[in-house]
């Protein structure tokens, strides 16, 4: 019994020990995370302060993501015998100069995919890695400053696919008109006379028209985050079926020496794609028209490592 009294009130002490020490420990962390939040704030306000400064910036971060599996005789699935995988590549880069009267900014986005599914006991089944996604984007903007938030404007925008059908289609923008710079990070472009030039096989579908161009990217690093959002509008004086807009945003988190996770989405809306494809896919209709096309919402995402250069 006595045995059995001892261990106990030892058990107790030395909860109680752990429990103070735990506590302890504690308190004495939390104005150490105070501290060390104090001190990211300051090199955040420094590095602010240096990528305001003139000169040429430049930058990059991209996100990979692969998946790849092998079965063999696995009899519980349809297809017991199979090689499959899935790669996706993203990279998005820019290259500013900022001065006192002018700037000029260069920016590149890139998203390239490959999915495969190889059924080993079909040999008559395609083995090889197919293009799945397939974007691809520069941008060049020059502006003469009026004052610090607003400058005169030139924009030249070009976007088209590169793993198949390059440059059909291809469209390609050129502009001129106003750049609104609220804040450092945010720039906002109104061109109200833009031609959007429109290189394709199928003049059924595609027109190059007049228009208006406005784009809105936001671009920032906040410690261990890069971050990307990127919209872009076509509204046509001639046609609204000939309008298209696009939307892409791109998210970093380093964890390790450059490395760490990414995310990137897209949407677009583009009828004359809609019915470009409708025309030439296999059991399309003929006949159809931007009235009878269904114009559904674009949409791609990709997730895995990044790396930030």
């Amino acid at each position: 019994m006595k045995k059995v009294l001892f261990a106990l009130i030892a058990v107790f002490a030395l909860s109680s020990t752990y429990a103070q020490t735990l506590e302890e420990l504690k308190a004495e962390q939390t104005p150490k995370k105070d501290s060390i939040a104090a001190i990211q704030a300051r090199v955040d306000a420094l590095q602010a302060k240096i990528d305001a400064l003139p000169g040429w910036k430049k930058g990059a971060f991209g996100t990979i993501g692969a998946n790849l599996s092998g079965f063999s005789n696995w009899y519980a699935q349809g297809t017991p015998n199979n090689a499959s995988g899935n790669i996706g590549i993203t990279v998005n880069g820019f290259a500013n100069l900022t001065e006192e009267k002018f700037f000029w900014r260069n920016a590149a986005n890139v998203n390239l995919g490959w999915v495969k599914f190889d059924d080993k006991d079909n040999s008559e089944d395609d083995d090889s890695f197919k293009e799945a996604t397939d974007v691809f984007t520069i941008s060049s903007l020059y502006g003469r400053r009026l004052n610090k938030s607003f400058a005169i404007s030139a924009l030249g925008e070009y976007r088209t696919t590169i793993l198949n059908n390059f440059n059909d289609p291809g469209y390609l923008d050129l502009g001129i008109g106003a750049t609104w710079t609220p804040i450092q990070d945010l720039v906002v472009v109104i061109h109200p006379l833009n031609y959007n030039f429109v290189f394709a096989k199928n003049d059924a579908a595609f027109d190059s028209s007049l228009g208006a161009k406005i784009v809105a990217d936001y671009t920032r690093q906040i410690g261990k985050v890069n971050f990307k959002s990127n919209f872009s509008t076509f509204q046509s004086y001639k046609d609204g079926d000939l309008s298209n807009w696009t939307w892409i945003n791109s998210f970093g988190y380093t964890i390790w020496k450059g490395i760490g996770l990414g995310f990137e989405f897209g949407l677009r809306d583009n009828k004359q794609e809609a019915l470009n494809y409708e025309l030439t896919r296999a059991g399309g209709d003929v006949n159809a028209t931007f009235d009878s096309v269904d114009n559904e919402l674009q949409t791609y995402w990709l997730f895995g490592l990044n790396y930030a250069f």
